[in-house]
Order: structure tokens, then C-alpha cells, then sequence
């Protein structure tokens, strides 16, 4: 079975440090670094109409993507924009109405959406009659299925209980709560001061408006992290009992993220600490009872996420793990990136581009990647590996009309060196990432990437661990 207890992973010190190179989260294949410009609006909407012809009543998840933050969190490596000034969040919900109301209108046979989440940024930063405004432009153009999925971030700095209220009266019904390390200490190295009671509030809030997920952000690897201070916030987490929990690697980047400059790089925890968190993390976590989902998701046995692993209905997006494998995605917002069929469509950066693109009336497209048959085959192989942690070759092989082992020759070859230190175990029938591999298993996903494979100069990713 797919799904293990954290108790069950096997963390290897050696073959983390002999395997933690860099690679792709798999959040899409191919990779947001192989999208160019040729994929254009014109791209997107002959994209759209082919889903019109060919699965009008496929179901949809939509995404928002709200860059505003009144302060700057220096891990940070999302694209947003700090202010104060709610007059520019305000025209930002009339230009994503417009963006909505576009797309909305190349849309035919009345699909409904199944999943709904905004990101940002902070979408609380939002005044409450913007957030009003959004959620009006979105059902106005689309048809809601009764049981969506409607989840949103938000930081438990910048609200109460009366907000958290709020957003359950206009629908959403599960909630991200960032948290990333409870140790005043740390906090102040990455300029995130929050109160484990501002915290509470939001999620006791929640849990009492009926949302029906919590979800915990964490973060490993920050400046001034300890094993003994982070053991601590973890304690505390599970304390609170959210009902998934992300643990994520913190990637120092600052040539790519010009926050990050402002870490101190010395208080930066040694690899050795690290992985000890970690370590300590995924101990903690079993002995609690947390089903180990992939990458950096843990779960409670009984979530939707876990369950959905379980059925081998788990799916990989933009957004991290997701229990829709068959929607389709429609991504507003600067940044935001879709998936439509074999297309995926990323919007244009910053705010003045998106506005002067929905000035012309033109969806405000920047680039994507129109996918072959060869990445709709990797795309599901990797899918698979990234939610299932196995491949059958002859179910693989039947549903595409390949002969599995022969297609994938050079890939499989290639894993010798992980079977040999028991990553993998590879037989004429399939492929099991092992407990021992499970974390590392993204460099497994990446055998089967013929892009990096075939790069003559590799992008830059963050490290597997």
C-alpha cells in the first residue's frame, strides 16, 4: 500500500547526504523552468476550447493568487508584494474580476468546481468586502459543486476569530495556518513574531466555524534552529492536532529571492543539525500517529489526503498534494500558473503587466508548455512515483500502448545505484520506492525526467532534503 506511518520511514544519514543534490518538486511535468514564451493567450484559448469539445463536463479547481503582505517574512520565496495600501489590493479584485470573467466566457458544458484555494501572499490582507467581491466574481462565473473544496492561507497575525467566522460564511471550509517555528528566537531572524495564542485563536476559531481541515505549516532549516527549539514547536503542534501538517525544507536561495539577503547565513543550522530536525520531526510525528504522505505532508490517518492516497486517487499540483486528480486548473492572479488538458499556462509577473494586458481585454498569459506524448507519459509516471511511491509496467504499458520496460530502459538502468543501496526495489513487474527511499523520492522522479537528463546546463532547484 501506498500510504505508511511516519513511524515507518527510515531516515539514512549516508544516503541522504550521498543523494541530496538538487532537484524539481514535481509539483507539474514538465517543469515551470522548461515553460517558454511561445506558449501564448492564443495558446490557452485553443486549450480551453479543446476541453469544450472533448470533456465539457470534466470537473474544474480553480486558484487565486493574492500577492499582498503588510510585512516582508525573509525565508520568503513567494511572488508578492508588500504593502499597506489596500487601494491597490482593491484594483487588483477588479482586474482578477476581469480575468475571471474572460475565462469564465470560454468555458461551455456547465462543469462544476470541486476545489477552490487562494494562495498568496496574504489573502487575508484583503478588506472584507474584497473578499466579498472575489468570492461573488467566482461563483458568479462558475457553478460550484455542493461539497467543493474551498481553502485559503492565512497568517494568524493579521486576524481574529470574527475573521476566521467570516470566511466560513463565505464558504470556505479549510484553512492553512502558517506557523513555520514557535522559538521567539527564530522568529526574529526571519522578522515572523507570532504568539502561539494568535495562533490558537485562528485555529480554535476555525475548527468552532465548522472548517473541516486544519492544516499546519512548518518550516526546517532556518536561521537559529536548533534540534532542542524546534522539538519544542513540534510538541506544541502536535498538541494542537492540525489535521495535516507540511514540513518544508527552507531552500537559501538569495540571488533568486532578494528577502533571503537579509539571513544571517552564519546562524544558518549546519546540514548535520538539519537532518537531525528532521529526524526528529518524523519521530515525532509517528509517535503521533501521522501517516507520511510524500515530500514534506504528513497527515492524520482519517484526512481526505491520506484516504485519498490510500485509493491511489492522491494527485500533485501547483499547490502541493491535492485529492482531485481530474480537474483541470484555472490560475488567476499575477503568477498564477493553470493546467488545461496537456497545457499548462503561467501569467505574467507583476501587477502593471496584468493590468495592461486585461486593459486590452487579453488574458494576461507570460508563458507554459504545450505537452507531447512522451511528457503525458512521464507526466503520469512521475505522478505516480511522487503519490503512490510505485509503478506497475504492465498497467503503465497498457494504458499508453507501450512496452513499459523497453520505453523506459535507460531510465530504469539508471536506477541500479538506488536499488544497490535500497531505495528501490525494481522487478520485471514494477517499481516500490522503499521506506528507506520515501524521502528521497524525488530523486527517483528525476530518472524519469528526459529534460534534465538531456539539459546541457541544469536549472537551479532546491535540495531534495
Amino acid at each position: 500500500m501506498a500510504s505508511a506511518a511516519a513511524a515507518d520511514l527510515v531516515l539514512d544519514t549516508a544516503l541522504v547526504k550521498k543523494y541530496d543534490g538538487f532537484g524539481p518538486r514535481y509539483t507539474s511535468y514538465p517543469t515551470a523552468d522548461r515553460f517558454h514564451a511561445g506558449v501564448t493567450a492564443e495558446h490557452y484559448v485553443n486549450a480551453l476550447g479543446a476541453r469544450n469539445h472533448e470533456r465539457p463536463t470534466a470537473p474544474l479547481s480553480l486558484y487565486v493568487h493574492v500577492p499582498f503582505c503588510n510585512t516582508v517574512c525573509y525565508y520568503c520565496a513567494c511572488n508578492k508584494v508588500i504593502t499597506k495600501d489596500h487601494g491597490r489590493s482593491a484594483k487588483y479584485i477588479t482586474y482578477v474580476g476581469r480575468e475571471i470573467e474572460i475565462v469564465s466566457g470560454l468555458i461551455e458544458g456547465g462543469p462544476k468546481v470541486e476545489q477552490l484555494h487562494w494562495g498568496g501572499g496574504t489573502p487575508t490582507f484583503l478588506a472584507r468586502e474584497e473578499m466579498t467581491t472575489l468570492m461573488g466574481m467566482l461563483r458568479g462565473g462558475f457553478d460550484f459543486a455542493p461539497d467543493a473544496e474551498v481553502s485559503i492561507e492565512v497568517d494568524p497575525r493579521k486576524v481574529g476569530a470574527d475573521t476566521i467566522a467570516f470566511l466560513a460564511g463565505l464558504g470556505f471550509n479549510r484553512i492553512s495556518v502558517g506557523i513555520q517555528d514557535f522559538d521567539p528566537i527564530v522568529q526574529q531572524a526571519v522578522n515572523r513574531i507570532q504568539t502561539e495564542a494568535e495562533t490558537m485563536t485562528v485555529i480554535d476559531a476555525a475548527r468552532g466555524s465548522g472548517f473541516v481541515s486544519v492544516n499546519a505549516d512548518l518550516i526546517y532549516g532556518l536561521p537559529k534552529q536548533s534540534v532542542a527549539g524546534f522539538g519544542a514547536t513540534l510538541d506544541k503542534v502536535i498538541a494542537i492536532a492540525p489535521d495535516r501538517i507540511a514540513l518544508y525544507s527552507y531552500a537559501h536561495v538569495p540571488h533568486l529571492f532578494k528577502p533571503q539577503r537579509r539571513i544571517d547565513v552564519d546562524a544558518l543550522p549546519a546540514p548535520e543539525t538539519k537532518l537531525a530536525i528532521l529526524a526528529l520531526a518524523i519521530e515525532k510525528l509517528g509517535l503521533a500517529g501521522y501517516v507520511y504522505i510524500g515530500m514534506d505532508h504528513f497527515a492524520k490517518p482519517a484526512d481526505e489526503l491520506a484516504v485519498a492516497q490510500m485509493q491511489r486517487k492522491l494527485h500533485r499540483n501547483f499547490q502541493g498534494y491535492s485529492t482531485k486528480p481530474d480537474c483541470d486548473m484555472l490560475a488567476f492572479g499575477i503568477s498564477a500558473i493553470g493546467k488545461v488538458g496537456a497545457s499548462y499556462i503561467a501569467n505574467v509577473k507583476t501587477l502593471d503587466e496584468y493590468y495592461e494586458r486585461l486593459d486590452a481585454n487579453a488574458l494576461p498569459v507570460m508563458r507554459g508548455v504545450e505537452l507531447n506524448a512522451d511528457d503525458l507519459i512521464r507526466r503520469d509516471v512521475i505522478q505516480k512515483l511522487m503519490c503512490n511511491f510505485e509503478l506497475d509496467f504492465a498497467a503503465c504499458g497498457a494504458q499508453y500502448g507501450i512496452p513499459f520496460a523497453e520505453y523506459f530502459a535507460p531510465d530504469l538502468a539508471s536506477l541500479a545505484p538506488l536499488a544497490t543501496d535500497g531505495l528501490v526495489e525494481l522487478t520485471d513487474r514494477g517499481l516500490e520506492v522503499t521506506m528507506r527511499g520515501r524521502l528521497l523520492v524525488r530523486t527517483v522522479a528525476m530518472h524519469f525526467d528526459r529534460y534534465l537528463r538531456e539539459a546541457q546546463q541544469q536549472a537551479q532547484y532546491s535540495r531534495v532534503i
